[in-house]
């Protein structure tokens, strides 16, 4: 086997430019005076001698030697193609390169070894400022967002980003600054500043945030997880005149500090509001479970559990914007959003627990028509969802707490079409019926449309 120069080595497929290989690249005859450390078996051991990069401008090499070190440790070529492969998807997980490519040589000058090669990573930065345009689809509304960023703001792989959004219901803009640690990507640090704008028409309820967070991200074991400290000036007023007088009486200032853990492969997150500062007090458990098995004909059925519960702490009444919701077209069917639950004069005030869970079952369009292109995109959705939300006496326990959770159980069942967008979001248009309806709920009985990330 034979390496010229000039090849550049991949073995398996990459974004960007394609490094060709082919085997005839390797299949040429040496000239008769071309020394002999230029034959290389893809069995016979190598050294690796040299690892350059090349197309360096405002990066620091330091943080560099972190990704790339680890090719100088294969043992033969194959070894160092699959090696430098890896390398270069760090390199561009990092998110200061456009383009990286991958050259591999025989070493060359006075130390060179008869068995040492020379690898060579050709790179392209992204430029210093960069803007996007993009719309977003989530719990039932939509935004329009405007980016900026600044990637590789001091050469380390930090990044700055100011981010405008405007949706049909949340108007909001933030800064942020991302520091990730050298070497280990996977942890990093963000430090945001913020204001977002919301409207809640369930509740007649407009709110407005003000804060500052700091957020940690490492893994730990098998799990990533995020540790994040928030401290928001919450101002709450009605949205209409006819808002409720309970809702009146929540509205007003006040300040939230507080601790918060997301597990994010287990997807359970704790919050603890209160011992930080502010005016809010308690502690929040959250969790998402779902479990998929696919079947006969290309079918697919899908388990999910959502719960939750707020525990106020100090004797103090939680507040409206704390409480969990429930009900719509993204969790349980056939009921309008977020009308499950306590209310009072046709305003919905959330609850301090709930749970909610799915059974669904997807399976292709009858006949596959597009089968192979556009029409895998869409599948035939029949579903069965049930879920409670309420509020618990915490002096009863938990027996008195399952019996309250248990009781006026709402539960919905029909069928529809779903639509995948990207491998994120999705549409569907189901046709539902409603059981289980309790005095206070709003139901959506026949066609309910859904869109967003999020569905149970």
């Amino acid at each position: 086997l034979y390496l010229s120069s000039v090849q550049s080595l991949d073995p398996l497929p990459m974004h960007g430019r394609d490094l060709d290989v082919h085997p005839e690249d390797f299949m040429e005859t040496p000239d008769q005076g071309q020394d002999s450390k230029q034959e290389i078996l893809e069995n016979k051991d190598v050294v690796v001698q040299h690892v350059n990069i090349q197309g360096l401008g405002r990066t620091k090499e330091d943080l560099l030697g972190y990704e790339i070190s680890d090719v100088f440790h294969a043992k033969n070529l194959i070894d160092v193609m699959k090696r430098a492969h890896v390398a270069r998807q760090r390199l561009l997980r990092l998110g200061i390169f456009k383009d990286v490519e991958v050259l591999i040589d025989t070493s060359e000058g006075t130390d060179a070894l008869p068995n040492g090669l020379d690898v060579t990573f050709e790179v392209t930065e992204v430029k210093r400022l960069t803007g996007s345009y993009n719309t977003m689809v989530g719990n039932n509304e939509g935004s329009m967002v405007l980016g900026l960023k600044l990637p590789n703001m001091l050469g380390r792989a930090e990044k700055l980003t100011f981010q405008f959004s405007y949706g049909t219901k949340e108007t909001s803009y933030g800064l942020s600054f991302f520091k990730p640690q050298p070497g280990h990507f996977e942890r990093n640090l963000t430090l945001n500043m913020y204001k977002v704008t919301g409207q809640f028409p369930w509740s007649s309820l407009k709110e407005t945030d003000r804060g500052v967070s700091a957020e940690l991200n490492f893994p730990l074991g098998v799990t990533n997880h995020t540790l994040k400290w928030e401290g928001v000036w919450r101002e709450l007023g009605c949205l209409a005149r006819s808002a409720s007088f309970a809702v009146r009486e929540e509205s007003g200032h006040s300040l939230k500090s507080a601790l918060s853990l997301l597990i994010i492969d287990d997807c359970t997150s704790s919050e603890l509001a209160g011992y930080t500062g502010g005016d809010a007090s308690f502690l929040k458990e959250d969790f998402e479970l779902q479990l998929n098995r696919r079947l006969f004909w290309d079918s697919v059925l899908s388990a999910s559990l959502w719960g939750g519960m707020l525990y106020p702490i100090g004797g103090q009444a939680s507040c409206i914007a704390d409480r969990f919701y429930l009900g719509g077209p993204t969790s349980v069917r056939g009921f309008g959003m977020y009308s499950i639950g306590p209310q009072s004069e046709g305003d919905y005030l959330g609850g301090e627990a709930y749970w909610a869970g799915g059974l669904h079952l997807y399976t292709p369009l009858p006949f596959r028509p597009g089968k192979g292109g556009f029409g895998d995109l869409f599948r035939t959705h029949f579903f069965l969802n049930a879920g409670n939300l309420c509020n618990l006496s915490y002096g009863d326990g938990p027996r008195a707490h399952l019996q309250k959770l248990a009781e006026c159980i709402r539960w919905s069942y029909g069928a529809g079409i779903v639509l995948r967008l990207g491998n994120i979001a999705r549409l569907e248009l189901n046709y539902c019926v409603p059981m289980g309806v309790q005095s206070g709920d709003r139901i959506c009985d026949g066609v309910q449309f859904g869109a967003g990330i999020r569905f149970l």
